[in-house]
């Protein structure tokens, strides 16, 4: 008997990606790796804080994304921050392309986690934020927060 696997258990989160964008339509991609790179993703080795996408020549690329080395992975290691394919199908490539062409947009990753042993990404077309929007954000946190504690202190 087979022990169950979370459905989707995420290995890396870009918190900072709704702080920074109002998040619009989102996409799950694969990501191209190398062997001993999908077992440093296992091990949660892998930050997106400063990744970001690109689109050049029809094709989708992570690119800035960290996946450590793998420690038993001597000479097969490759460099920790190279560029990554991603594997969209071509109407969701085209659909992100005109996005961000229209100005103003970009593809910003949002989590990465394991669906049946195989590591995805999920994107999204991210608008970029005014300080004052990211000032408002900050007072409906608090706001949130203050409630919270008065809830919680009533009872």
């Amino acid at each position: 008997m087979a022990k169950k696997q979370k459905k989707d258990q995420a290995l890396a989160n870009n918190r900072r990606a709704s702080f920074n964008y109002l998040i619009g339509e989102t996409y799950e991609a694969g990501i191209q790796l190398t062997g001993t790179e999908i077992k440093s993703v296992r091990l949660g080795q892998i930050t997106i804080g400063d990744a970001y996408v690109t689109i050049r020549n029809g094709q989708a690329y992570l690119n800035n994304a960290n996946i450590s080395p793998y420690k038993q992975g001597n000479q097969f290691n490759s460099d920790p921050l190279r560029r990554r394919k991603l594997l969209l199908h071509k109407r969701e490539i085209a659909a992100l392309d005109e996005a961000v062409m229209q100005g103003g947009k970009t593809i910003v990753p949002l989590r990465v986690y394991l669906v049946k042993g195989f590591a995805k990404i999920l994107i999204a077309i991210g608008t970029g934020k005014k300080n004052y929007d990211k000032r408002q954000t900050i007072k409906e946190r608090d706001m949130q927060r203050e409630l919270g504690k008065n809830l919680k202190n009533y009872h």
